[in-house]
């Protein structure tokens, strides 16, 4: 048996660290010993940690539990002044440690807490339950920081996500993929896939597959920053032209990233540069480059413009749209 905390802003690396466990589950029945619950009430907590293995091989439960944590902190003057109080009673929380040290053999538990992306988040580790959990096998996953050192450790996650995929990747490479996409590993990981199929039957890649495959950071955002400027013609111009490298959810999903970014620069633009980086996960010269180009944008037609984008997102998502390209360009225009 094994509990598992993972927790941090890092949603890819969280759910990777999960899919590890799964390889771990019997193949012809991994759909009978594996389940989420989704911030689970006392009893069916305490019954999820019960519950035994089966006679078909290892059980994975996956716990998401981040209301068991309450509000998340912005920095450390916010979280001293934060309520501490659990969600839990004191019994319970007496009763779901003594289950947790008494689980099956061949049971194996994950909680997981995914913070909101960049916004500096932290769960409160003074609280009851984080200090149980982190008795167990814990691990923060925080998102690649963009300054120096940062960029040299995600340097690194791309040479290793390289090499699992069977191909070679130069320095030269990693830099422009880094310049292009940032800290987005999703987007890394999709981007390296790509590369490996353009690459086939070579193992190489090479700068002009990058150039060849991947859009840039500079092409989304040209393409933001005239939508969000209202100039729609030329923003369907680049649209078009996108499309031609990426689904539209792919380029929607870029887009929100790019929007959100945009409405927490202009939430926080009176605040100290240092500040805003780590807010934004941005560079000090892409924010004030950001800032002047800004002055002029709504913040409240930004945030009329990402509801659309979501709701084109929720509506494609759920079959209710049948052409993905129309539904997204119309919720860039609404």
């Amino acid at each position: 048996m094994a509990i598992y905390f993972f927790y941090g802003d890092e949603d890819y690396n969280i759910e990777q660290a999960v899919e590890n466990l799964k390889k771990g589950l019997d193949k012809n029945f991994a759909s009978m010993n594996y389940r989420i619950l989704d911030n689970p009430n006392y009893s069916d907590l305490i019954n999820a940690i019960r519950t035994q293995g089966t006679m078909f091989g290892k059980l994975l439960t996956v716990i998401s539990c981040k209301n068991y944590f309450g509000k998340m902190s912005g920095n450390k003057d916010d979280s001293e002044k934060e309520e501490t109080k659990n969600f839990f009673e004191d019994n319970q929380l007496k009763e779901i440690e003594y289950c947790l040290e008494n689980i099956s053999d061949n049971v194996d538990i994950v909680f997981k807490v995914v913070l909101p992306r960049n916004e500096n988040k932290k769960i409160d580790s003074r609280k009851k339950l984080f200090k149980i959990l982190s008795k167990y096998n814990t691990q923060e996953f925080p998102t690649f920081k963009m300054n120096y050192i940062g960029k040299q450790n995600l340097s690194d996650w791309i040479k290793k996500q390289a090499k699992s995929k069977g191909i070679n990747i130069g320095q030269d490479v990693i830099d422009i993929l880094i310049e292009q996409i940032g800290n987005n590993l999703r987007e890394l990981d999709m981007e390296l896939e790509k590369l490996k199929l353009i690459a086939y039957p070579e193992k190489t890649v090479t700068v002009k597959m990058v150039h060849e495959i991947c859009i840039s950071n500079e092409d989304l955002f040209n393409f933001t920053e005239l939508l969000m400027s209202e100039d729609y013609d030329k923003a369907l111009f680049e649209y078009k032209k996108l499309l031609d490298k990426k689904h539209p959810l792919e380029i929607l999903s870029a887009t929100q990233t790019i929007l959100r970014k945009r409405i927490l620069l202009k939430l926080n633009a009176g605040k100290p540069i240092s500040e805003i980086m780590a807010i934004t996960g941005m560079s000090d010269k892409q924010i004030n480059a950001i800032l002047k180009f800004s002055k002029k944008q709504s913040l409240k037609k930004l945030v009329n413009l990402k509801k659309n984008l979501t709701d084109a997102e929720y509506k494609i998502k759920s079959g209710q749209s049948i052409n993905p390209e129309n539904e997204v360009q119309n919720a860039f225009i609404r």
